[in-house]
């Protein structure tokens, strides 16, 4: 098995790998390289064992390094206590992965050792921040052949979260997108540089939120109207405009409280936001309690702005092989292109969590994991 995987011949190389982990919580000290981690291991006949070319960062690595979320992706990565350990370290961090196929499960038929594939990995598994991956078949696509591995490692993550925003909760597509008016708050950022794209090579009028130094990418990228949310009020500054059909907010905040004005009511527009107090009500209230503040505010909002004519939503990334297959099928026709803000070494994850946490990123931050393209 060492020999088909391409490693190193001695013994210690044969059951570890490179890998950055952490073994607590906290800020950025917390990052460990290791050469010793435990080679990944197939358990299911569904999963599959990748070597990672290049992996990218994306918010979510920030807030699970700081702990957030730990409760509720704990539950999830041992439901049943079946664990000896109550420890989820070393925990790896990355979520995205462009790289080759080493090994198959015995259900896996779609997929060989060779294919070059990219995926998203849940983030109640180890992530792509190390020589190797498992994933589940289901959740790993082939690799768009017109992208190098680090241009598709920027991705999936944030692909599959706007997919999740945009077509599933938001009920957009390629066939009733046509002349919509569009507005994605937060545009410049990974998710927001991907929406704009998306609904752009589906036919909508878009309206992009960033900041001026942005304006040229986001415009670049397809939007009609770009405001910058620095020059003025910016609730003034949209509602001069006329009324969307949809709304993406990559913010949060108190953007939420007058977002859904800018909506035409009775007409089935939606307003959809990714910033959900879902992960933070579990870990301060526990799983029940949480889920239950959870399910009380979701619906509540949601009858609330019912009855005024519109919709809202919460939206999550979702893991899908087959949701990349057509996202894979939008980049190979050039409707969707990756947007990287800053390429890093192996050696320098802590250097791209730091320039990550500065934010104002214009696109998103890479690791090149071994040289190969």
């Amino acid at each position: 098995r060492a020999a088909a995987r391409g490693l190193r011949l001695s013994a210690a190389a044969r059951s570890a790998m490179p890998s950055w982990v952490i073994d607590r919580y906290g800020h950025n000290e917390v990052l460990r390289f290791t050469s010793g981690m435990a080679l990944p291991a197939i358990r299911f006949p569904n999963e599959v064992v990748i070597r990672v070319h290049a992996a990218s960062l994306n918010p979510i690595d920030l807030i699970m390094r700081n702990g957030y979320g730990a409760t509720a992706l704990n539950m999830k990565r041992d439901p049943l206590k079946l664990n000896s350990t109550d420890s989820e370290f070393p925990l790896t961090l990355g979520r995205d992965a462009s790289g080759e196929v080493m090994e198959c499960g015995l259900s896996v038929s779609y997929f060989k050792p060779g294919d070059k594939v990219w995926t998203a990995i849940p983030p109640w598994k180890q992530g792509t921040l190390s020589e190797f991956v498992v994933a589940s078949g289901n959740e790993v696509s082939f690799k768009p052949k017109c992208l190098s591995h680090t241009e598709a490692a920027s991705l999936p993550y944030v692909g599959l979260t706007a997919w999740s925003a945009i077509n599933k909760v938001g009920g957009l597509n390629k066939e009733n997108c046509a002349g919509k008016r569009v507005l994605i708050i937060g545009a410049s950022g990974g998710v927001g540089t991907f929406a704009v794209q998306l609904v752009k090579a589906w036919g909508a009028h878009v309206t992009a939120v960033c900041s001026n130094d942005a304006s040229p990418l986001v415009k670049k990228l397809g939007a009609d109207d770009v405001i910058d949310y620095r020059s003025g009020n910016l609730e003034e500054q949209l509602r001069a405009l006329p009324l969307f059909d949809f709304i993406l907010d990559n913010v949060g905040g108190s953007t939420e409280k007058w977002a859904l004005d800018l909506l035409k009511k009775w007409s089935g527009a939606t307003y959809v936001t990714l910033v959900t107090p879902f992960l933070i009500n579990m870990d301060r209230l526990g799983v029940a309690d949480g889920m239950l503040r959870t399910g009380v505010t979701i619906g509540s909002k949601t009858v609330k702005h019912l009855c005024k004519g519109v919709h809202y939503r919460w939206a999550f990334f979702m893991p899908s092989g087959p949701y990349l297959d057509e996202i894979a099928e939008l980049v190979e026709s050039g409707k969707i292109h990756p947007v990287i803000d800053q390429v890093f070494s192996f050696s320098e994850v802590p250097e791209a969590f730091l320039k990550l946490e500065g934010g104002h990123a214009r696109g998103k931050t890479v690791i090149n994991v071994i040289d190969k393209k």
